[in-house]
């Protein structure tokens, strides 16, 4: 029997969920689609300045999950600034935190300033 799907925590979901090129006639083949979890570990990764291993605990995966879901987010963000390809984000394995800094760490964006920038009850999603 398959072991069941763990579910990556995200503590806010992008500002913006589109980006590319000014002048883009965006069609279905110049995007490069990324999933929320990715978005999430390159924004604890790279902008936040967390470990691999700070990441998974923050996310509540193991390290070489991160470390996988980390390197398809940069071949997805090369893809997208090299080609001029629209990236859009959305979709994923994912569940929101609750917001009130229970179990996040210091990147919790949420926690930090107090809300998410779109309500998770616009969304549908879940909170963990």
């Amino acid at each position: 029997m398959p072991r069941p799907m763990k579910w990556r925590k995200v503590c806010c979901l992008p500002e913006s969920n589109k980006f590319g090129p000014i002048d883009s006639m965006s069609d279905d083949k110049d995007n490069v689609n990324m999933t929320v979890d990715e978005y999430e570990t390159i924004r604890l990764i790279d902008l936040e300045g967390f470990t691999q291993e700070e990441c998974a605990k923050q996310m509540n995966v193991a390290r070489t999950t991160v470390q996988g879901i980390y390197i398809g987010a940069r071949k997805k963000l090369a893809e997208s600034l090299v080609n001029g390809k629209v990236l859009l984000i959305g979709g994923g394995e994912y569940r929101l935190c609750n917001g009130f800094g229970e179990g996040c760490g210091r990147g919790c964006r949420r926690h930090k300033h107090g809300k998410c920038f779109m309500d998770n009850a616009d969304r549908g999603e879940k909170e963990i």
